[in-house]
């Protein structure tokens, strides 16, 4: 657990290693985070076929961490998040989620005595870390952006029902089995996800919220700062962060059924990374929003695989 900024938050951060591993390098130092609804280690460290994408990593010979952002998996939730979502604001805006990132990363400066991590977001986890490397550009070595955000065209599957938007919104396994498999054609839906990993995915993921275990069914509170965030920029056609100050090495990945960040998003936002040194785009078939859980996952895992063990230019 590691303090956030402020005053009672405490941010859940996991490490994963060589065990051998004694000399730690900026360019071999990774930092996951995730995106709109459901925690990191839920995700990137769930064993799938014996192996999680942090296993994937450190088994190369990497130093990978992840967090729960406020409000989110093993990370302390804001008092407001017990009471009903209708008294308060929104929780964990943009603004609040990366001064969260700022924190686990001095963290892992520090502990490490590096300089530089590298930066893998997945969904809302992109404008994150994309915004976090326009404010600390040396802080950050190479950025990968997995299912990207960027200005919305077509209506948003992440919503929080009708009425005001309160503190946060409820989401039940039903319904994140049918946003998973939203765009997935019908013919490939019953293999696209192989046997028994969206159970695990999902009995990880809905127990990481104590009040959600207690529900019938089981259920999960996720913070809507992100749906405010998302209201007053991508849906209103304004960018929350500059592409144009991203100044590392920059991978964009996403699936060509992902119907939460449509493939449009990515290929809008490519051509503006006009000052990443380099920069790669890469389309992956047969992939939702969730490929990091599908059969073709290995094909993720290698594409960021490749930025993060890419020799530098000189």
């Amino acid at each position: 657990m590691v303090p956030s900024t402020d005053a009672g938050i405490q941010i859940y951060v996991r490490n994963k290693r060589p065990a051998e591993m004694s000399q730690f390098r900026a360019e071999r130092t990774v930092l996951f985070v995730h995106g709109a609804t459901y925690p990191a280690h839920a995700a990137f460290d769930l064993r799938l076929d014996g192996q999680s994408w942090m296993d994937f990593i450190a088994a190369r010979g990497f130093d990978v961490y992840l967090l729960d952002l406020r409000g989110y998996g093993k990370s302390t939730r804001p008092a407001a998040m017990d009471r009903p979502a209708a008294e308060s604001a929104p929780l964990t805006r943009g603004e609040t989620a990366v001064k969260d990132i700022g924190s686990a990363v001095d963290f892992i400066l520090k502990r490490r005595s590096i300089q530089k991590v590298n930066l893998i977001g997945w969904s809302w986890g992109t404008s994150l870390m994309a915004t976090y490397t326009t404010q600390n550009p040396d802080k950050v070595n190479r950025l990968a952006l997995y299912a990207p955000q960027w200005i919305r065209t077509t209506p948003s599957p992440v919503t929080a029902g009708a009425g005001p938007l309160g503190a946060y919104r409820v989401v039940t396994r039903d319904q994140a089995l049918g946003r998973w498999l939203n765009g997935v054609p019908e013919d490939n839906k019953a293999t696209l996800i192989p046997p028994g990993w969206f159970d695990a995915w999902a009995d990880a993921t809905f127990a990481s919220d104590p009040w959600g275990k207690t529900q019938n069914p089981p259920a999960l509170r996720a913070p809507n700062g992100v749906i405010q965030d998302s209201n007053e920029f991508w849906a209103a056609g304004k960018a929350y962060y500059d592409p144009t100050k991203i100044a590392v090495p920059t991978l964009i990945v996403h699936g060509e059924w992902d119907r939460d960040t449509p493939p449009y998003m990515a290929q809008a936002l490519f051509p503006l990374l006009v000052n990443a040194p380099t920069k790669r785009y890469v389309a992956l078939g047969e992939a939702t929003h969730t490929v990091i859980m599908e059969k073709n996952r290995m094909e993720l895992f290698r594409a960021v695989q490749s930025l993060l063990e890419e020799e530098s230019r000189s």
